[in-house]
């Protein structure tokens, strides 16, 4: 049975008949948009792409998009947006990603959920359609789900799995299939103001992975973030700014070979007035 892989984009540019390379599953620059999953502290309505118990700590309903040129080519664009909504019942998220340009796409639409059991530990899961079309050759379609959990330790460490597409995956009109993987992290709350996230990823067929990043808050409406990615070789590194219910970050990740990949996102919280990084997320 074939198996539809996670690839570095050269891969694909080397072999476009042999194998296709799953880009939607994460941006390149891939921990920093789901840096906050594992801090109660810094989450918004991207952290639970990295982790579905995310959701679970965010307090108000928000809209974010978010856009990255691969590579600094069009053809190899990848777009974002995600919404939450929390509820009484525990909190919805809806999100939807595209890559690439029209003679070779991939598209995503997912449902998430998320819910906290109590006050130690929270759960999550994600069902995702997905499918990529390339014109005049072929094109297919999946749906799979992935699950995460995130427990508390203690008031500032905080420590989660996540599993992405256990079983199934499995292509409509061809037997190749979405690969597993699977994920450990840990996020730590140094102070208010500092944060340390990382990850172990062990994707199938894949070596391990390590993903690790900081954030530190300047000031109240003023932060940084940095990380590095060991199995792309890649560094990425942004700064945002928040005002009211808004947020903006400049980001961009960095490749030995391929060069770089600028990023823009922007955050919109409904219901009430946002006025640092840290309080975006505390009542």
């Amino acid at each position: 049975m074939r198996k539809k892989i996670f690839l570095p984009i050269s891969t694909f540019l080397l072999f476009p008949a042999i194998i296709f390379s799953q880009s939607l599953r994460q941006p390149l620059s891939a921990t920093y948009l789901g840096l906050g999953a594992y801090s109660k502290q810094h989450v918004d309505v991207f952290s639970y792409l990295n982790n579905q118990a995310a959701l679970a700590q965010i307090k108000s309903a928000g809209a974010g998009v978010y856009g990255e040129r691969r590579f600094m080519l069009d053809e190899t664009s990848m777009y974002a947006a995600s919404i939450v909504i929390p509820s009484k019942m525990g909190n919805f998220g809806i999100n939807m990603k595209y890559f690439g340009f029209k003679d070779f796409n991939e598209n995503q639409l997912s449902v998430a959920y998320g819910r906290s059991l109590s006050k130690k530990v929270d759960i999550g899961a994600q069902f995702n359609y997905y499918g990529y079309k390339v014109p005049s050759y072929t094109n297919d379609n999946t749906l799979n789900f992935e699950v995460g959990l995130i427990t508390h330790l203690t008031d500032k460490l905080n420590a989660g799995i996540h599993v992405y597409n256990p079983i199934g995956g499995k292509f409509s009109k061809t037997d190749e299939k979405l690969t597993s993987a699977y994920k450990f992290g840990l996020g730590y709350d140094v102070s208010d103001k500092f944060f340390v996230s990382g990850e172990v990823v062990k994707e199938e067929d894949f070596p391990v992975n390590l993903n690790a990043g900081v954030q530190y808050r300047f000031v109240k409406q003023f932060f940084a973030r940095a990380g590095i990615s060991s199995a792309t070789s890649l560094a990425y590194a942004g700064v945002g700014v928040s005002w009211n219910n808004f947020r903006l970050d400049l980001s961009g990740s960095y490749h030995p070979q391929l060069g770089w990949s600028p990023g823009l996102l922007l955050i919109m919280n409904f219901g009430k007035k946002e006025n640092s990084i840290v309080d975006d997320n505390k009542e």
